[in-house]
């Protein structure tokens, strides 16, 4: 069976895993990426990683197809390099599928936008296998999507398409880190619910939050699902409006690309039916009815491995 060795890039982790071509993982591991280091020691501490896990399953790079690389957006395909990431500064114009590639005997490497590379492997081998038009989406420290459309990753003109957490809300509103006010992220995402509620309490709000978490400064979206599930009513009434921004963002997305399933991931996830019952009546009441009716949300199937495998699954795409 095919193999390739795939990497998952993030701010604060960079992972590695051998991924056979039916997306399963022979073996994996991680290191810090320490990003505000520069790409460089990132790069070349995965690297001598990634080839301790080679020796320890016995492999060579002479096994494997290709490379393939998940990394957060903007990217610049062509070079293989992010470009102008606000997660990753000081990383533009660097070469990532270079240095990896001559790391591991010149093979082929190619890099995708994160949640692009998320959506093909939830449609190839998680919780959208089986359906022709999926669209994921990340709700975690920000909001990001991609789309595979009649079987088909959309990429875009230039590789950064779907870039859905920036689906603008509202036509003010507190400003997104893309420098732009009212994004669907600065209102749903993780962050920003913590966001919200820490602002209640420092206007004055009666909650029992702030005790919960030891200090308003530590609320996170898991305090608010302890102290609403206690009766906190201002943990209530905050979880309900992030409800509401999560529904208005998935209608527009199931009214653009009429899916047949939206897969989920993201921290905020673990908040499981919590999550799910109110969310999808909420998006259903912003979308379509006849668009709705068709469109299932459900939960991602890859667990963490989401980043490696779906990396893996664009690597395969491109030797196919």
């Amino acid at each position: 069976m095919r193999k390739v060795l795939a990497f998952d890039l993030g701010g604060t982790k960079f992972a590695f895993g051998v991924v056979n071509e039916d997306g399963s993982v022979l073996g994996s591991g991680r290191v810090e990426t320490f990003a505000e280091k520069g790409p460089a020691q990132a790069c070349e501490r995965v690297a001598e990683a990634a080839h301790q896990l080679l020796t320890e399953l016995k492999l060579k790079p002479v096994d494997f197809v290709a490379i393939g690389v998940a990394s957060p957006g903007p990217l610049d395909i062509a070079r293989g390099c992010v470009d102008g990431s606000p997660n990753l500064p000081g990383w533009t114009g660097f070469s990532i599928t270079e240095y990896l590639s001559n790391s591991f005997g010149g093979l082929p490497a190619r890099i995708d936008n994160d949640c692009n590379a998320a959506a093909l492997g939830e449609y190839r081998f998680g919780a959208g296998k089986g359906k022709k038009n999926v669209v994921y989406i990340t709700v975690s420290t920000g909001i990001g999507g991609g789309a595979v459309i009649d079987g088909r990753l959309m990429r875009g003109s230039n590789g950064n398409a779907a870039e859905l957490g920036h689906i603008p809300l509202t036509m003010d509103g507190p400003r997104c880190g893309c420098g732009n006010p009212g994004c669907w992220e600065v209102y749903a995402s993780g962050t920003a619910i913590a966001r919200r509620a820490r602002e209640a309490l420092a206007s004055g709000r009666a909650s029992t939050l702030a005790g919960l978490a030891g200090g308003a400064e530590h609320v996170t979206t898991h305090h608010i699902l302890q102290a609403m599930a206690a009766g906190d009513g201002l943990s209530k009434e905050i979880w309900d409006e992030s409800i509401n921004y999560l529904g208005r963002g998935l209608g527009a997305v199931i009214n653009t690309f009429n899916p047949d399933v939206i897969v989920v991931g993201g921290g905020v996830t673990a908040a499981g039916d919590a999550l799910f019952v109110p969310m999808r009546k909420s998006a259903s009441s912003y979308a379509f009815p006849r668009l709705s009716a068709v469109c299932t949300i459900v939960p991602a199937g890859l667990g963490g491995n989401v980043g490696v495998v779906g990396a893996a699954a664009c690597a395969f795409e491109h030797v196919s």
